[in-house]
């Protein structure tokens, strides 16, 4: 008897729980082509809450499914915040079939594009064709603004030039130029110099909170620890000490706690104003020196001669030939064009490397040629017959591998050197082609010196899809052990704990893209640390490591190691470099830009070097902002094993293993 009386109140404590927890959300039924975006906002919570009660949602919903929605309240969603739905307007639209398709009104599309549409409807335009109130969680702001801007610069007019050309070149209308120089509409004179007023857009993104001590940022589908914290220019150790529940994995629409300094900003960049362009340093405007760069690894602008002149080549696939002059370079065309967003990149952080150079009165003079390329052919042939390369003392690029041996070909009998930035290939052993970047068999390779210099005992979890990987490993490190498999497919972990030794330490290698088997991998060795000195090992960073099901706790209580061709901002002297580059491009620098300063103002101060570029690499070693160049002969390639070693730490943070 009492125990039915137990049972009685037991099931009248469930379903008053039950009620309760049903109280504090409702169920919706997912309609045919709905996003959890949509529904969000609906329901005036974030992504987030609807993936914490629902997490087989994050790989995605049909028609039909019933979803959890926490009730508002339970959120603590105050406000709403109204944004623009933006439409790019394509030929032969109208306003009429432009507002039937959003269904609004014409009155309404010409109410919200007043200004735009002053001189009508043109291809390319984007307009607003509708406003959309979205849910933002308390004390939460995300204000998108865009900011114009007028930028007034000279031109000097070259042989032949026509009011046509420089409206195309500059993307400014001949009557604009006509207003600000009158004499113009009489014709140019070869030499006048023209004053033109460009307008610049700026789309500024500020993170931040109506409560002046908080800085809140929602994360980005597919965002990583490591990319958050570079766009966000914060260390690892700030962002955990603000958000610990980050321990348990980085989760798409989760809102994070930032410092109130923090802001983001994304801007339209410009192309280059030709393709062909000589630079003397001279003609650069002065700015702050930038003399923190170079480390004492090879201190090479305190033997730099600046007396002598020098001549460097940078060889950039732009393509403007294949750009449509008529078309801004948007974030968008950017997206279809990932080789021009490429080069502008590299570009961006190549010039910063030039005016530094200046600044540091080096007499180096700059000419910028454009590649027109495809992976299959280039006009490099052409560039070097019409252009004369024989006082030329290095050139960077093409990007290609291919492209960069061909360019190596072509100025082997005059012995230039060329530096190949971006390619990780390695190809035709020629003398003067110098690979920039690491080739991935010294990505491993770094690593097994480091685990012989520390007597390393050496284990490898191998998935059995990545044989190929097994095969390299067991060619060139006979003392490697790889654990089987079970019948059920599973790591053998007893096996695993039997190739573990006591005595040293024990280099657990996981080449696995499988979430489970990394997983129930590390938490086994989690298990084993108070027995063994483990460490886990990645021969690459890859996506599934960041993915929510691994808690962070698991890497960084096994100190994962992985090699890098970058280094983590450490230095005053790389946070100094990363807020002047902010400054001036309105971002961060991307790794393209990153490398673009480093291997160019690498190139400028070896070529200023008494005894030239190809002694001053068999002698010094050097590190700049993310980047270390230590050129060595590999049976004929010359090849940068500039790698570093990089670990998860217990304070969370990513740290350089000091050798």
């Amino acid at each position: 008897m009492r125990i039915f009386k137990l049972l009685i109140l037991f099931f009248v404590f469930i379903s008053c729980a039950a009620k309760a927890k049903q109280d504090n959300f409702v169920r919706h039924n997912v309609a045919k082509g709905e996003t959890i975006y949509q529904i969000a906002i609906k329901y005036q919570v974030t992504p987030y809450d609807i993936y914490r009660l629902n997490p087989d949602a994050k790989k995605g919903i049909e028609e039909g499914t019933i979803l959890l929605i926490p009730k508002a309240s339970s959120v603590a969603i105050t406000k709403k915040e109204t944004k623009n739905i933006i439409h790019e307007v394509k030929a032969k639209e109208t306003l009429y079939s432009i507002a039937r398709e959003y269904e609004v009104s014409v009155p309404q599309l010409q109410e919200w594009n007043a200004e735009l549409l002053k001189d009508g409807l043109k291809k390319g335009q984007e307009i607003i064709v509708g406003k959309e109130e979205v849910a933002v969680a308390e004390n939460y702001l995300e204000v998108q603004n865009t900011k114009n801007t007028v930028e007034i610069f000279s031109h000097k007019v070259l042989p032949q030039e026509t009011l046509y050309g420089i409206s195309k070149k500059y993307n400014i209308a001949i009557e604009d130029i006509i207003a600000q120089n009158p004499d113009a509409k009489d014709g140019l004179k070869e030499g006048s110099i023209l004053t033109l007023k460009r307008k610049t857009e700026k789309t500024i993104t500020t993170v931040g909170s109506t409560n002046s001590n908080a800085n809140l940022y929602t994360v980005k589908p597919r965002q990583t620890l490591f990319s958050l914290t570079r766009e966000l220019n914060i260390s690892s150790e700030e962002l955990f000490a603000l958000n610990p529940e980050l321990k348990d994995g980085l989760k798409e629409g989760m809102v994070l706690k930032l410092p109130t300094t923090i802001s983001t900003v994304v801007t339209n960049t410009t192309s280059p104003e030709s393709s062909i362009k000589v630079i003397p340093l001279d003609d650069f405007p002065k700015k702050d020196t930038i003399n923190f760069i170079v480390k004492p690894v090879g201190n090479l602008l305190a033997s730099a001669n600046k007396k002598k002149k020098k001549n460097l080549v940078l060889l950039l696939p732009f393509n403007l030939s294949k750009v449509d002059a008529n078309t801004a370079l948007t974030k968008q065309a950017l997206k279809e064009n990932p080789l021009l967003n490429l080069s502008l990149e590299f570009y961006s952080g190549a010039m910063m490397a030039i005016d530094s150079a200046r600044v540091l009165g080096l007499p180096v003079q700059v000419k910028i040629l454009d590649v027109e390329s495809s992976r299959t052919s280039s006009n490099i042939a052409k560039l070097i017959s019409d252009n004369d390369f024989s006082s030329v003392d290095a050139v960077i690029g093409p990007f290609q591998n291919s492209h960069a041996e061909k360019t190596a070909e072509f100025l082997l009998k005059d012995s230039i050197p060329v530096i190949s930035p971006l390619s990780k290939e390695v190809g035709l052993k020629l003398p003067n082609l110098y690979n920039a970047v690491p080739s991935e068999d010294y990505m491993i390779k770094k690593l097994f010196d480091h685990f012989k210099a520390n007597n390393g005992n050496v284990v490898a979890v191998v998935s059995n899809k990545k044989g190929s990987t097994k095969e390299y490993l067991e060619s060139r490190y006979q003392d490697i052990k790889f654990p089987g498999y079970t019948a059920k497919g599973s790591v053998d972990t007893d096996q695993l704990k039997i190739f573990l030794q006591k005595n040293k330490k024990n280099y657990v290698i996981i080449e696995s893209e499988t979430t489970a088997q990394i997983l129930n991998v590390t938490n086994f060795l989690k298990k084993l640390k108070p027995e063994y000195d483990i460490q886990m090992v990645v021969l690459k960073l890859y996506d599934t490591l960041d993915f929510e099901e691994i808690p962070m706790t698991n890497l960084t209580e096994l100190n994962m190691l992985f090699p890098s061709i970058r280094k983590e901002i450490e230095t005053d002297s790389d946070k100094i470099f990363a807020s002047k580059y902010k400054k001036e491009n309105g971002t961060l620098p991307s790794s393209a830009a990153a490398r673009g300063f480093d291997v160019t103002f690498d190139t400028i101060l070896r070529i200023c070097q008494n005894e030239g570029y190809a002694k001053s690499n068999q002698t010094f070693k050097t590190e700049y902002f993310e980047n270390t160049f230590d050129y060595v002969n590999d049976n004929g390639n010359i090849i940068n094993k500039g790698v570093y070693l990089m670990y998860y730490d217990t304070d969370y943070s990513i740290k350089r293993v000091i050798e």
